[in-house]
């Protein structure tokens, strides 16, 4: 196997397994699709592996490339911690700083505290990675994550904000059609909002509404900005942040004994607590965020 790889092998690597192609590569990386071609033959003789397939669809990874993406992934994020922590030398707060948060969070309540921070140091960039999936801070895939767990690793900084907590809701509108549940047995004969694939968190939450199952679900969609604009819409009965649905006078609490608890914590990896760009960004999102919780 040959040494000292070129990371830009591993560029044009990751490229054609996130895009399929070497023309979709080729169009993200700026660089001539012959040369994508060229850097994963080059990669493939040096690992001495088959990386990829063709197919009428494709170039689909073999599973030798599957099992070593999670490196090259590794590698990326290194080298995009590197780029931010390298833009922010020199005095002052500047750079660029990657938060990661669900699509609610960053939806609804990052927008207010990201500008009120902008406002503050024009010199920084914010990066703001929307996902439900919990980024990696080890491998510096951000640098700040807003999680609604306690985090499990030694090496990060972990603040508790509170907990965020969830109801169930229905849009004004749709109360006045279909009437008002006075029970959970009458969710039945309503039209549900709810989730298309169960995860962990929501087998728990099931617990305490047992209903609460695809089965029931008129609507299902995995997507919580959706589910919350069908909400909004009038579509049916669903789960919101008691704090996001006080500020919309059209949407009714319906069953207040049911309350479903989120604890909500932000955290960072600890060898950038001395990072001013983080610094000032972790302490911006402690501030909001329990601003935030106190409106629940």
């Amino acid at each position: 196997m040959a040494q000292n790889i070129s990371w830009e092998l591993y560029r044009s690597f990751l490229g054609v397994i996130a895009h399929g192609s070497l023309s979709g590569a080729a169009r993200t990386l700026d660089i001539a699709q012959p040369t994508v071609g060229r850097h994963i033959a080059a990669l493939e003789r040096s690992l001495g592996l088959v990386l990829f397939t063709r197919s009428q669809s494709g170039l689909l990874p073999t599973e030798a490339a599957q099992s070593l993406r999670i490196f090259a992934d590794s590698m990326q994020s290194a080298a995009a911690a590197m780029e931010r922590a390298a833009a922010s030398e020199g005095t002052g707060v500047r750079g660029t700083v990657r938060v990661t948060c669900s699509e609610i969070i960053g939806v609804e309540v990052l927008p207010p505290i990201v500008t009120a921070l902008r406002n503050q140091y024009p010199d920084l960039t914010v990066e703001i990675v929307l996902t439900n999936q919990v980024q990696d801070l080890l491998r510096r895939q951000a640098d700040i994550a807003v999680r609604m767990a306690s985090p499990k690793q030694g090496q990060l900084i972990a603040r508790r904000i509170g907990q965020l907590k969830l109801a169930i809701y229905a849009h004004r509108h749709y109360l006045d059609r279909r009437s008002t549940p006075a029970n959970i047995a009458d969710l039945s004969a309503h039209s549900l909002i709810g989730f298309d694939n169960a995860t962990e968190f929501l087998r728990k939450a099931g617990k305490g509404l047992t209903l609460w199952r695809r089965e029931a679900f008129a609507i299902r969609t995995d997507n919580d900005l959706a589910q919350l604009a069908l909400l909004r819409a009038g579509a049916g009965i669903g789960i919101c942040q008691t704090a996001i649905a006080r500020r919309d006078k059209s949407l009714v609490r319906i069953l207040p004994k049911f309350s479903l608890p989120l604890e909500t914590w932000i955290t960072m990896h600890q060898d950038l607590r001395h990072s001013p760009r983080c610094k000032v960004t972790f302490d911006a999102l402690v501030d909001g965020l329990r601003r935030h919780l106190e409106a629940t």
